[in-house]
């Protein structure tokens, strides 16, 4: 059974990342979409609300469960006995980054592979960090985020 671990703070969770979900659905057997509890980054949302709109927007994903975990990435991997690490890359902006950290994986647990994934063209530019500005700004999100997540940052900003 080939396992793939799509883990990210999901803050919040946007439609190039459900695109990346529903595509790696299709190719694995189990994704498992792991949302790290802490964030060097100020969360819009808490780490149950990133989980439970993250369920909501995936909920029709037969092959698709979304998991909290906390510490090491690797060590989550495992205990899933998952063999792929997931990551999305948008622009070349991301690779440096993505890049590093795929390594650093690499030296934790060699029996685990990084494969990257690019979002379909019209979600390339859209990153959690532009959509939570967008709405702090009182910009209208719906293009970027499921209606869920929408109604979710109207009732944090009132």
């Amino acid at each position: 059974m080939q396992i793939a671990v799509y883990p990210g703070t999901f803050d919040p969770i946007t439609n190039g990342h459900t695109d990346l979900v529903e595509r790696a659905a299709k190719r694995f057997d189990r994704v498992i979409v792991a949302i790290h509890r802490s964030t060097p980054k100020q969360p819009a949302f808490s780490w149950e609300q990133r989980l439970q709109l993250a369920k909501t927007v995936l909920a029709g994903l037969d092959n698709v469960v979304v998991l909290g975990f906390e510490g090491l990435l690797v060590d989550f991997v495992r205990t899933h006995e998952a063999g792929i690490i997931l990551r999305g890359l948008r622009a070349v902006s991301d690779f440096e980054y993505e890049f590093q950290l795929a390594s650093m994986n690499r030296q934790l647990a060699p029996e685990i592979e990084t494969l990257f994934m690019t979002p379909d063209e019209h979600y390339a530019y859209v990153s959690s960090s532009l959509v939570r500005e967008i709405a702090d700004f009182g910009g209208d999100v719906t293009p970027f985020v499921h209606e869920k997540v929408v109604a979710a940052f109207k009732k944090r900003l009132g």
